[in-house]
């Protein structure tokens, strides 16, 4: 599980959250870190194929298939959401209301955890050619902070550096397809630019690399 995983997972325990919605769950890897922490888990994703993988690696959790942007859940549903880089996910258009819906399901107390890539570092500017999240990943945050204006309060984020270690280029490679099959033949097709790429900004760790990538985490409360 990835370091913002577990983070996540031990403000959760700090405070008492029991019930918590995954939103944007994908196959389950948040969930069964969850899970495993001992908290009730229900994940929702707006892709079939994913809440299928996700029922089949933690058969102890719910999962739903839905939207972030209309969660079929009534308030005071849950003690936690939280959106573990998913948020720029959503429909750009759908952002503002995907984290009010989340904070309208809340139960009093409760708040919405919400972790993003920043759309800069060395990770970053590896898969940039491969697919480039720069708009989507700005216009997340614009959303978190216009959010955080008029519906919710919280401490300053917290921002750090998520080291992703690789064997070599070709591992890189099959990390981002792993995420979407779709990319590997743009990365195949891009490989000599990745190449340039990977050799300005990995960084070598014992036998391989390691590329950084800034994230950022809120917490969110309704006012």
């Amino acid at each position: 599980m990835s370091d913002a995983g577990g983070r996540i997972a031990a403000l959760l325990s700090e405070t008492g959250a029991r019930d918590v919605l995954d939103i944007g769950c994908g196959g389950g890897e948040m969930a069964r870190v969850l899970v495993q922490a001992g908290h009730a888990v229900t994940g929702i994703d707006p892709a079939p194929q994913a809440i299928a993988a996700a029922r089949e690696r933690v058969p102890e959790a719910r999962f739903v298939i839905g939207g972030a942007e209309a969660l079929p859940f009534g308030p005071g549903s849950f003690d936690a959401c939280v959106f573990l880089n998913s948020l720029h996910h959503v429909p750009v258009p759908l952002i503002e209301t995907a984290l009010c819906e989340a904070l309208r399901v809340l139960r009093p107390g409760g708040e919405v955890i919400v972790v993003e890539p920043l759309a800069e570092g060395p990770f970053f500017e590896v898969m940039r050619p491969v697919e480039d999240e720069a708009d989507i990943r700005r216009a997340a945050i614009a959303a978190i902070d216009a959010v955080m204006t008029a519906d919710a309060v919280g401490p300053a984020p917290e921002t750090w550096r998520r080291p992703t270690p690789v064997a070599d280029l070709g591992a890189f490679i099959e990390y981002l397809a792993r995420v979407d099959p779709a990319r590997r033949a743009v990365a195949e097709a891009q490989r000599p630019v990745l190449t340039r790429l990977f050799a300005r900004h990995a960084r070598r760790a014992g036998d391989g690399f390691v590329l950084d990538q800034p994230l950022r985490m809120w917490r969110l409360r309704p006012v």
